[in-house]
C-alpha cells in the first residue's frame, strides 16, 4: 500500500478497546463516556480486518487500547492473529499496556508469539502514579514488568514528559529502565481530546529534556528503529538505548508509514487529523473482503502529509476532538 506521498504503509495499530483501567490526566477526562459495548467490532471482526491488512501488505501488528487487556477474552485475538506470525506473512505483533493485566497475560502473550511490549510508565512514585492516573496503583505495573521480562519478553517503557509533574524523575526513569535491559522512549503529550488539565502547563519539549540529559549523560546517535516514530540515541553510561517521540518539536511525518483502526471500525490515517474511513461497513456488507478492500484502497489514496499538532496560549484546545484511547495509543 502507497500513499499519495509515495510512503509505504506497513504498520497498522489496532485499538481493542476505548476503555482503561486508569484516567491519565493528560489523556483523558475523569469523567469519561465510553463508547457502548454494542458499538465495538467483535474480535472475530478485529482478526478479519487485521488479516485484510496483512494480505495487503502491513508486516507490523500493535494492539493498543484504551487498555487492551482489559477486553474480555482479547488473547483469543492474540492468538488467532499469530498465525500470520508462524506463515510468515507478519514481522511482528505486539502490545502496548499499561501494566496493570501483564503480570496475568505475560506468559501467554509470549506463548502466542508476541516478543515485545510497550509498557506505559510516568513515574516511580507510588503517591505520583496515583495523581497522575488519579487512581492507579503502581505496584501491579511493577509486578507486570517483571513478569513480562520474567517470560522472556523484550520490554520498553514509554514515558510521556510532563512539566512540572514527573521532568524531575526523568533521569531516575531511565536509569531504572536501563538497569533492567528495558529501552526507555519519551513522549511529547499531544493536543487530543477535551481533559480537565491545560495542556500549554503540561507541555514539556523534548528538545529541552535531551540538552538536560546531556549535561551529564552521553547521547551518542543510534540508527537503531523499530518501526515506530522514536528516533534513538545510545546512553554511553548505562549502555541503554534512549528514544525521542516528538510530534511537535519535530515530527516524524516524512517517513510515516502507519495508519490506525478504532475498535469500532473507522481508520485513521493520520493521528492528528479527523479524516477517517468507516471500515465496519464494508467489513459487515459482505463475507467476500472485495468491498473492504477497496474501502481500505480509498483510504490510503487520502493520506495527509502530515498532521497539525500545536500547543501554545493561543490554540488552547485540542487539534483533534477525540481522545487517544478512541485512536489507539
Amino acid at each position: 500500500m502507497l500513499d499519495p506521498f509515495g510512503r509505504q504503509i506497513t504498520y497498522l495499530r489496532v485499538s481493542v478497546t476505548d476503555r482503561c483501567d486508569f484516567r491519565c490526566t493528560y489523556c483523558m477526562a475523569e469523567d469519561m463516556t465510553f463508547l457502548p459495548k454494542a458499538e465495538l467490532l467483535t474480535l472475530e471482526e478485529l482478526d478479519r480486518l487485521c488479516s485484510a491488512f496483512v494480505a495487503k501488505g502491513v508486516r507490523k501488528l500493535r494492539l493498543t487500547g484504551g487498555e487492551p487487556l482489559v477486553r474480555r477474552n482479547v488473547m483469543s485475538l492474540v492468538q488467532s492473529l499469530a498465525r500470520h506470525l508462524e506463515s510468515g506473512a507478519l514481522d511482528e505483533l505486539t502490545v502496548t499496556t499499561n501494566g496493570s493485566q501483564l503480570a496475568r497475560f505475560a506468559g501467554e502473550l509470549k506463548a502466542a508469539g508476541v516478543r515485545r511490549v510497550n509498557v506505559s510508565l510516568d513515574t516511580l512514585s507510588a503517591e505520583r502514579f496515583r495523581d497522575i492516573t488519579r487512581w492507579g496503583k503502581i505496584e501491579p505495573v511493577l509486578q507486570g514488568v517483571d513478569a513480562a521480562l520474567a517470560a522472556g519478553l523484550k520490554v520498553k517503557i514509554n514515558t510521556v514528559a510532563l512539566r512540572g509533574i514527573n521532568e524531575d524523575e526523568i533521569a531516575d526513569l531511565m536509569t531504572w529502565a536501563h538497569g533492567k535491559g528495558m529501552d526507555f522512549t519519551l513522549i511529547e503529550t499531544m493536543p487530543m481530546g477535551e481533559i480537565d488539565a491545560d495542556r500549554t502547563d503540561q507541555y514539556l519539549p523534548l528538545s529541552l529534556v535531551r540538552s538536560r540529559l546531556a549535561q551529564k549523560y552521553t547521547l551518542d546517535e543510534s540508527d537503531y528503529r523499530t518501526g515506530g516514530p522514536a528516533r534513538y540515541v545510545r546512553v554511553a553510561e548505562t549502555g541503554g538505548r534512549l528514544g525521542f517521540i516528538t510530534p511537535l518539536t519535530h515530527n516524524f511525518c516524512e517517513s510515516c508509514n502507519r495508519v490506525r483502526l478504532t475498535c469500532t471500525g473507522m481508520l485513521y490515517m493520520c493521528l492528528g487529523q479527523d479524516d477517517a474511513a468507516d471500515l465496519r461497513k464494508p467489513l459487515r456488507a459482505s463475507a467476500d473482503d472485495a468491498a473492504l478492500d477497496a474501502a481500505i484502497d480509498e483510504a490510503i489514496g487520502r493520506k495527509p502529509k502530515g498532521h497539525d499538532f500545536v500547543i501554545d496560549r493561543r490554540k488552547n484546545s485540542p487539534a483533534v476532538a477525540r481522545h487517544m484511547s478512541v485512536t489507539g495509543g
